[in-house]
């Protein structure tokens, strides 16, 4: 198939890494063909240095599901929204696509791929928004298909596309390993010892395990010479600062001294990821990273580490576990989930 093909994935981060396993696998199976994706610039760094990937568009349009968004945001949405069709169809009227995905199954993404002129645009039947009103061809979803890389794998099977263990990867840059390796000697962890990623934030203050919990794995795994890396952006600094003031041994963070895609190499050089159900998550699990996973208000099923060993980790004996409300009065779920268990789950995914 030698066919221009455009992925329409804007965010978020996991979804991003949910979608790779299918240009790996077009790009396998059509090497003849080009793959360009559409993506928020926050991210297009993992896009920019993946070989399958042969041209990116970042765009900027501010989140309006933010937690906090402003009634701004909705204005500043629709301008940049205005805005960036207009880039898109300038750019894509010099070079057509021939296939248009779109896995973001939103009004938007609609938007985004109807700035190409002709081609056949395909989505998902069970599209929100008005979506499917922007789509040639529609994808039906299974009701037993639950989890969301499945659902974008779909696409390989209505395209002709097998796909095989070696489409689920990440790439980084080819220095990344190096700066890490670099980072984490000048904070005092040399080649040889362990490192656990450790991820604390979410964009959901519902998922936040507790500080203080973290502070006592934390102190627990340094006495097994095993060093927690706090990493994250440098939003994160702050909730993390209230982890390390708890603890009694020496703290490794390196949140917001890290670009994403040295985030995969620190991933790819650490033994277990130890955090919440969020993007470095799904990062961890396609980077074949064991994973230990603490879920509360999200389902398990539909965003579980795919495709590595992993243990998760909640309170079953809870009526209000699920709930998908982004904070909570409470939280139960996450307070209920004990240190020693993380300690031990993080001990059985170690390699042996």
């Amino acid at each position: 198939m030698n066919k221009r093909i455009l992925i329409i994935k804007q965010s978020s981060l996991g979804d991003i890494v949910h979608t790779l396993p299918v240009a790996h696998a077009l790009k396998r199976s059509f090497p003849d063909c080009s793959i360009a994706w559409v993506v928020q610039r926050a991210f297009s760094p993992l896009l920019e240095c993946d070989p399958a990937i042969d041209t990116v568009y970042p765009i900027k349009i501010p989140s309006t599901s933010e937690p906090g968004a402003s009634k701004m945001a909705y204005f500043q949405a629709f301008k940049e929204t205005l805005r960036t069709l207009q880039t898109l169809r300038y750019h894509f009227k010099k070079a057509r696509y021939d296939l248009i995905l779109d896995f973001h199954a939103s009004f938007r993404s609609g938007l985004l791929g109807w700035t190409n002129p002709g081609g056949v645009r395909i989505g998902f039947k069970d599209a929100r928004e008005l979506n499917t009103f922007f789509q040639d061809q529609l994808i039906a979803v299974p009701e037993e298909l639950t989890h969301a890389l499945e659902k974008n794998l779909l696409f390989c099977k209505h395209l002709n596309c097998s796909t095989e263990k070696e489409d689920f990867h990440m790439k980084h840059r080819s220095d990344d390993g190096e700066s890490v390796r670099t980072l984490l000697e000048t904070i005092g962890i040399s080649d040889e010892q362990t490192v656990i990623y450790a991820n604390p934030c979410a964009r959901w203050e519902s998922k936040f395990w507790p500080a203080k919990y973290w502070a006592m794995l934390a102190d627990r795994l340094y006495e097994q010479q095993k060093f927690l890396v706090f990493a994250g952006s440098g939003g994160d600094r702050t909730y993390i600062e209230t982890i390390t003031k708890k603890m009694q041994s020496q703290p490794f963070v390196v949140a917001g001294q890290i670009s994403l895609t040295e985030a995969v190499a620190l991933l790819q050089r650490s033994a277990v990821y130890v955090g919440l159900d969020s993007g470095p998550m799904h990062m961890a699990a396609m980077s074949q990273t064991p994973v230990v996973a603490l879920f509360g208000p999200t389902h398990p099923d539909r965003v579980r580490p795919y495709g590595v060993n992993h243990i998760i980790l909640r309170n079953n004996r809870l009526d209000c576990l699920e709930c998908r409300k982004r904070s909570c009065s409470h939280t139960r779920c996450m307070k209920s989930i004990s240190v020693d268990s993380v300690l031990t789950a993080t001990g059985e995914m170690m390699p042996s």
